[in-house]
C-alpha cells in the first residue's frame, strides 16, 4: 500500500499530476483542493495518497492534507460513489458547504455537482451524516486558492483553457464548462480563482 509520496512536481494540470520520486514518475489524480495547494513545477512536495487497485489498472489519488484524504475514503463508502465522485466533491464545493448540506438534507446543492443524480444525493445525506464528526469534513479543505498551475516547462499556461479542461475532468460537459466560465469576469483570475467563481456560480 501506497500512503505517502515525497518527490519533485514534475506536471500539473487538474486532475493529473506527476512527481518524481527517485527517478520514478508517479501519476496521480488530484481534487482541486489539493491543486490549489501544489507548489511551481520543480519543487518538492508531499501528498497523502489512496491507492486502488482494479483488474485494468492501479490508480493513485493525492491530497494535501491527511484530512482530506479521510473524507475521500468515507465518500468511497457511500453506495454508489467511485473515485471520480468522491474527487468531484472534494472539487466541488467547500467543506463547510459540504457538511451544511448533509446537516440540511440540501438535496438540490449536492446534485448541482457533476455526476450526483437526486437519488445518490439522497445516499449522501444518509451515509454521511453519521461520518460527519470522524472525518474533519470542516477542516478537510483550504480556504483559499494557491497559485495558478504551470504547464510543463514551467511556463504559465492560459487560465481560462486551463480551468475549461479542469472542469471537463470533473465530469461537467465541454459546452457546460464553457457556459459557467462565460458567465463571470475572468480577466485577471488565476486558474484555481476561475474554477472556484465558475462553481460557485453554478451552485447558486
Amino acid at each position: 500500500m501506497i500512503g505517502r509520496l515525497r518527490g519533485t512536481l514534475v506536471s500539473k494540470q487538474p486532475p493529473g499530476l506527476m512527481i518524481d520520486v527517485g527517478g520514478v514518475g508517479y501519476e496521480l489524480e488530484a481534487p482541486l483542493s489539493t491543486f490549489y495547494d501544489l507548489p511551481a513545477v520543480g519543487e518538492t512536495v508531499t501528498l497523502f495518497t489512496h491507492h486502488v487497485v482494479r483488474e485494468d489498472a492501479h490508480l493513485l489519488f493525492a491530497f494535501a492534507r491527511e484530512s482530506e484524504r479521510r473524507l475521500f475514503r468515507a465518500l468511497l463508502k457511500v453506495s454508489g460513489v467511485g473515485a471520480k465522485m468522491a474527487l468531484a466533491v472534494l472539487s466541488g464545493m467547500s467543506a463547510d458547504d459540504f457538511a451544511r448540506c448533509i446537516e440540511t438534507d440540501d438535496v438540490t446543492a449536492l446534485t448541482k455537482l457533476p455526476g450526483i443524480g437526486k437519488k445518490t444525493a439522497e445516499r449522501l445525506i444518509v451515509e454521511m451524516r453519521d461520518r460527519l464528526s470522524d472525518t474533519d469534513l470542516r477542516d478537510a479543505l483550504p480556504a483559499s486558492a494557491g497559485q495558478a498551475p504551470a504547464a510543463d516547462d514551467g511556463t504559465p499556461a492560459d487560465p481560462v483553457t486551463d480551468a475549461t479542461s479542469a472542469l471537463v475532468a470533473l465530469g461537467y460537459r465541454q459546452a457546460e464548462a464553457a457556459k459557467m466560465i462565460r458567465a463571470i469576469d475572468t480577466n485577471g483570475l488565476s486558474t484555481e480563482d476561475i474554477i472556484r467563481r465558475a462553481l460557485q456560480a453554478a451552485a447558486r
